[in-house]
């Protein structure tokens, strides 16, 4: 993993096998320091034009993915790219929706489905994946 996060940066979750994600909320400013190669928005509408490659998922506040099989697609995708580039995973707010894809990719890591939310909770923030259906997408994610 050489083009990746700085471990330390704000809203770095660092996976079981080394992988760095980024979440944030797209509701505050773009943090310092490098841009993501590739970015996974989780929004209810289309997300504003960026310079780096991104891809949508449909995915109201406080729902869940309009089209859970290609959440799921853009997931793995995420996470297979994460191997080698900085990957960003955000919603407006940075909890819910990012908490509960970054719940989804600890388990794509490894992670056991029934432990993401925690995993997440305590490396990411306390407050990710907001609601009872969130967690429940989490623990039902398909792992391969």
């Amino acid at each position: 993993m050489s083009n990746t996060w700085d471990p330390q940066a704000q809203g770095v979750l660092r996976l079981p096998s080394g992988r760095l994600i980024r979440g944030r909320g797209l509701a505050r400013p773009l943090p310092d320091g490098p841009e993501p190669e590739f970015a996974l928005y989780l929004l209810g509408h289309p997300p504003q034009a960026v310079t780096w490659t991104a891809r949508w998922v449909r995915w109201p506040d406080f729902r869940l993915p309009a089209d859970r099989a290609d959440a799921t697609a853009a997931l793995r995708e995420a996470w297979r790219r994460a191997g080698s580039e900085r990957v960003e995973v955000a919603c407006a707010g940075g909890k819910g929706r990012t908490g509960t894809a970054l719940a989804c990719l600890a388990i794509l890591d490894g992670v056991p489905a029934g432990e993401a939310v925690r995993y997440v909770r305590e490396r990411y923030d306390r407050r990710a994946v907001e609601t009872p259906w969130q967690s429940r997408y989490v623990r039902r994610f398909p792992p391969d």
